[in-house]
């Protein structure tokens, strides 16, 4: 999962940039970087850490230009190393170029293989530079062209931005699995924008015009917009979006996250009904459908855990006298609102079940008298291909244990997942959208056979 933006056509391109990716910092906090077009020249700072911290000490001065792009990234594919962080860039015959890329593309390997047995040097490990490599050998006349050429080969999700020197262009895969919006600043009709998230436009005092197609080329250049269809397979867009990943106050492909989130949690109320005194989420992942699930049900809502917003990325860890530290770190109950009560505790998903256990272990130390964990999305079964860091299918608990095993093993008093239907009704509504949801139930838009010897990546619950 990663953000990226890009803007054209104003004077502070790379200050706009930086407040976009502020916004779309939940999507990745391991590197962010800059890339600036000015007068045929492409300038970059790109750094290991979070926005705030990398673009300060005269950055912006290294930034000049009226086109950027920019992202945060958070590992898919590739090492959490310097040499992987994007934008990526590329001199070729043909000029410049810089690319941010959120997705997976899952015959990268394959294509490295054959480009690397071609002679191609490779400067990162990174799948995005599969693409350049692609884009650079293509002997088609025009970049858009050269483009729809590489893109002809990979295969997977991919949202793009890249800039050259005097166009942005913004890319979808053609089943959309991944999101990526188009808008324009207020006071500046002229400058437009594209961003992961809608969130990114709000900060920035821009509209949204509308979703980038799922397979579509936008170009943007001091023409005006251009847009060039690679082709359009059947819409799969990602619902692990709606359940975790977006912000709850952005709107993708037209639905509003929040509305989802606490459309979910009404259904999980509905579906998954219990006797209790106290809605409690898991914060902040599980607010929103928390709010839904005390609407529907009457139980009252309460802030029964509290999350300290204030924790670094590293730590030091005591020895053993103090037990479960990373988790306490990050949460602290609240004793008058859980002491003797029968307490539902919402969260948005669970992948290994090691953390749920451990929170519901705090919230019955501080004294509740029941614990029953809701989660307002279906049991994730299978690992993601398409831009999400899951384990593999050993390591998800609900591939290999009944929801009655992961109640015991995580000491709660019942735990019930939000159906598949139940999702579907939540999140489509009478749009017809159909979404990817390989992970709820195994069936996968695009086949991938991980490669003898591929390194597993794993998610860190947080």
């Amino acid at each position: 999962m990663c953000g990226v933006f890009g803007i054209f056509n104003h004077p502070e391109a790379a200050n706009l940039t930086y407040l976009g990716l502020h916004a779309l910092q939940h999507r990745g906090q391991e590197s962010a970087g800059i890339v600036t077009s000015q007068e045929g020249t492409l300038h970059a700072v790109r750094k290991m850490g979070h926005v705030a911290d990398v673009f300060v000490n005269g950055a912006f001065a290294q930034l000049p230009g009226r086109i950027a792009v920019g992202h945060v990234r958070y590992t898919t594919a590739g090492g959490s190393l310097p040499k992987n962080i994007q934008p990526l860039t590329a001199e070729y015959r043909h000029g410049s170029v810089a690319l941010a890329h959120n997705g997976n593309l899952v015959n990268a390997e394959q294509l490295r293989e054959e480009l690397e047995h071609d002679g191609a040097i490779f400067s990162s490990q990174s799948d995005t530079e599969v693409i350049l490599q692609l884009l650079a050998r293509s002997r088609e006349p025009t970049f858009v062209e050269r483009l729809c050429d590489a893109l002809g080969r990979v295969q997977g999700a991919y949202s793009l931005v890249l800039v050259t020197e005097d166009k942005l262009l913004a890319v979808r895969d053609p089943h959309g699995f991944r999101p990526l919006v188009l808008g324009r600043l207020r006071n500046h009709p002229e400058c437009y924008v594209v961003a992961s998230e809608t969130c990114a436009f709000d900060l920035i005092e821009a509209d949204k015009i509308r979703d980038i197609a799922p397979g579509e080329i936008l170009v943007i250049d001091h023409t005006g917009l251009r847009s060039v269809q690679l082709r359009r397979d059947n819409r799969r867009f990602c619902v692990f979006e709606h359940v975790y990943f977006a912000r709850p106050d952005s709107v993708l492909d037209d639905l509003a996250v929040y509305e989802a989130r606490i459309a979910m949690g009404e259904q999980l109320a509905r579906e998954a009904p219990v006797e209790a005194d106290v809605v409690v989420p898991v914060p902040d992942s599980g607010v929103v459908a928390a709010l839904g699930f005390a609407k529907a049900s009457g139980i009252p809502f309460e802030m029964g855990l509290i999350r300290n917003h204030y924790v670094g990325r590293t730590f030091i860890e005591p020895k053993d006298s103090i037990r479960h530290f990373g988790v306490k770190l990050k949460l602290n109950p609240v004793p008058p609102v859980l002491r003797g009560k029968r307490v539902v505790v919402v969260d948005d998903s669970l992948v290994r079940g090691t953390t749920s256990r451990k929170i519901v272990k705090m919230i019955r130390a501080a004294g509740a008298s029941e614990v029953h964990l809701r989660i307002s999305s279906p049991p994730v079964i299978s690992p993601c291909y398409y831009g999400i860091d899951t384990p593999t299918r050993s390591e998800l608990i609900a591939a290999s244990h009944t929801p009655g095993e992961i109640a015991r093993y995580l000491t709660a008093d019942s735990l019930a997942y939000l159906s598949p239907e139940g999702l579907m009704r939540a999140v489509r509504g009478d749009s017809g959208t159909t979404y990817c949801d390989a992970c709820f139930t195994g069936r996968y838009p695009i086949r991938f056979i991980p490669p003898p010897g591929r390194r597993q990546l794993r998610l860190i619950e947080a």
